[in-house]
């Protein structure tokens, strides 16, 4: 671990430290910290699942205020091995997360995460409640089934109808009934022939969901096909949703009244095309300690106009209210 002298940064964003920190199964962590030691503890989750964080995700804490630790999930980013779904699975994240704490000796952290991140936050902060003093989400997502086949079977055509053609395109007619388990099948395939234009694929029809005003409304079928860079994201999110993101059924509905007692803010994108705001109105509505700040004309991502500033202050006002 490298630690930083504290006193003197030209740049109080930058780094507290950093490592790579080893847990189970042979797997290695990219863990970073920043703010100030002895701050109030906190960690940030990134999405994806396969995505990673960014040194703009310290930002959103008040280096004053806050000690912040943010790491790369299993198969993510700068974690190792790259790409790795072996031993990857949420109870393996969940656990992770409890080494990182224990590891800076926090009793407690507030958890913040956004669409994926969201995700792991509900569910570590049901198996570990008494480990969380706050939460914040953004774009909640509950890892279900329906929430995906809603986005691109639903929204999908209704909001983008020659998109929807372009994403089926990709599939045979006898395929095309399924085409969330037929895509999965595809990315998760060995032959690079096969997953590199779903992969490519989904990850370009994902991000135009994602984002309010999108630069381009189309797939480019010809760059798909032709080869080229692979995106990360789309081989992990297939190995999480074919299992279900490992878990039962409605489990984070269902198990959200162990979140009873801990203050909680979620943002919501108020044309969020991907995790729409009846998603963050059913975990409201069993959590009584939390409360929505809908953002208008945004959608899903943390950088539409005026989320990332409603993310920041919702951080600020959760951490005023933690009982210490």
């Amino acid at each position: 671990m490298a630690p930083d002298a504290g006193h003197g940064r030209t740049d109080p964003f930058a780094p507290l430290t950093s490592e790579q920190l080893a847990v189970s199964d042979g797997h290695a962590l990219y863990v970073e910290s920043g703010g100030r030691a002895g701050g109030i503890p906190a960690v940030y989750l990134h999405g994806g699942p396969g995505s990673g964080c960014q040194p703009d995700h310290r930002r959103l804490f008040d280096p004053e205020r806050f000690h912040a630790v943010l790491f790369d999930q299993r198969g993510c980013g700068r974690s190792t091995p790259k790409g790795s779904r072996e031993a990857n699975t949420l109870p393996h994240l969940i656990a992770d997360m409890e080494v990182i704490r224990e590891k800076f000796g926090f009793e407690r952290w507030m958890v913040v995460g956004g669409s994926w991140g969201a995700t792991l936050a509900l569910a570590y902060a049901q198996a570990h409640p008494e480990r969380v003093s706050g939460i914040v989400l953004r774009a909640t997502f509950l890892g279900t089934y329906d929430e995906i086949e809603a986005g691109f079977c639903e929204t999908l055509p209704r909001f983008y109808p020659d998109l929807a053609e372009d994403f089926l395109s990709l599939l045979p007619d006898a395929e095309r009934a399924r085409p969330l388990d037929a895509y999965w099948r595809r990315i998760l395939s060995e032959d690079q022939a096969v997953h590199g234009p779903a992969a490519r694929a989904w990850h370009d029809t994902e991000r135009i969901l994602s984002e309010h005003k999108p630069s381009r409304t189309r797939l480019d079928l010809a760059a798909i096909q032709s080869g080229g860079a692979l995106p990360a994201t789309p081989y992990m999110e297939a190995h999480y949703f074919v299992n279900d993101c490992f878990m039962r059924p409605n489990q984070l509905l269902e198990e959200a009244g162990k979140l009873a007692g801990i203050p909680g803010i979620i943002v919501q994108g108020r044309y969020d095309l991907l995790c729409p705001p009846a998603i963050s109105q059913a975990v409201a509505e069993r959590w009584n300690e939390s409360e929505i700040r809908i953002v208008e004309a945004a959608g899903h991502t943390l950088y539409d106009p005026g989320v990332r500033n409603a993310v920041m202050k919702a951080i600020a006002d959760v951490a005023s209210r933690i009982v210490k």
